[in-house]
């Protein structure tokens, strides 16, 4: 497959997947801040979004203070912002545009659309009215156009390159998400919670796992009460639940083995590697050794990995 055609596919899928991500990062933030809470917690929620995002220099150019408006229009549908769902949704569309050839009718036609659907719903002023509503909407049409390549794609070359980059994009996402979450808790907190704050908590902890889609699913795994520590276990360690780091780091690694090459057995052997440490971690030495530095390391790594995947198989290219 030419590099070029590689190149388009991979980041079509790693833009989808970033603008659900986005509106999953939004949407949790948007939930948590409708909780009873000072206006100085709500505030640090925002600006942790916008730290974990890398997006707080961009925003405090535009922007003198944070505001829960100003900062969801910024990720939303700010142009001059290149992670904001518009602008992701926009990129997806122009890498489909590039390698229609490489896609189904089926796919381009979904991609297509929902670029044209998201510029009228944003005129329409949709997302003002529902915030929430708008954001179930992005995750939908990311579900369609991920649904579409996986029903209608012959498995190739095409297929594992716009798989491969889903995956890579879905760990650094909800490891960001992860420790947004958690980063202002201290370490102590875990497994300590007093009464009062038990409420309050099963809230929060209940829209963060709505976030990614896993509420249902840590019922029934868990069967008790919502606890942070096994929130980060679901999230980050467990095979089974389909956005977690585990479950993310198996299908890079098996899609990149789908298009290895002469020169990327160092690139597949960091992957595995990553997977490997992954597999065979425990949450509570990962919290005992500090849930941040590991998230960090994790996103490096991961970078790292996006890093040598370009380097091996595609374009070289600012994105």
């Amino acid at each position: 497959m030419l590099s070029r055609t590689a190149d388009h596919l991979y980041w079509m899928s790693r833009y989808t997947e970033r603008a659900e991500n986005t509106a999953r990062m939004l949407d949790v933030n948007y939930q948590t801040s409708l909780l009873p809470q000072s206006a100085e917690v709500a505030k640090y929620g925002w600006q942790g979004l916008l730290s974990i995002s890398e997006l707080l220099p961009a925003y405090n150019k535009k922007h003198e203070q944070i505001v829960p408006g100003e900062v969801m229009e910024f990720m939303v549908k700010d142009e001059g912002n290149p992670s904001s769902i518009l602008s992701c949704l926009r990129a997806a569309r122009e890498n489909a545009r590039a390698v229609r050839g490489a896609l189904t009718t089926e796919s381009w036609e979904t991609q297509n659309t929902t670029w044209l659907e998201v510029n009228r719903m944003l005129r329409a002023g949709d997302f003002e009215r529902d915030p929430a509503q708008f954001f179930e909407w992005v995750k939908f049409r990311s579900h369609l156009s991920r649904g579409v390549t996986l029903g209608t794609m012959l498995q190739d070359e095409a297929f594992y390159f716009a798989r491969l980059g889903t995956f890579l994009e879905r760990a650094d996402n909800t490891a960001r998400l992860v420790d947004v979450k958690f980063h202002a808790l201290n370490s102590e907190f875990f497994g300590t919670a007093t009464e009062e704050d038990q409420e309050y908590d099963f809230y929060h902890w209940s829209a963060i796992l709505r976030s990614v889609s896993a509420f249902e699913v840590y019922r029934k795994v868990y069967r008790d009460v919502i606890k942070p520590e096994r929130v980060a276990e679901l999230l980050m360690l467990r095979p089974d639940m389909p956005r977690s780091l585990h479950a993310c780091l198996h299908e890079v690694v098996y899609n990149l083995a789908k298009v290895a090459n002469d020169q990327s057995a160092e690139t597949q052997r960091r992957a595995g590697k990553l997977l490997a440490d992954l597999q065979f971690a425990r949450v509570d030495e990962i919290l005992a050794t500090g849930l941040h530095a590991y998230l960090t390391q994790f996103l490096d790594r991961v970078n790292e990995i996006g890093g040598r995947i370009s380097q091996d198989f595609l374009v070289p290219a600012a994105h």
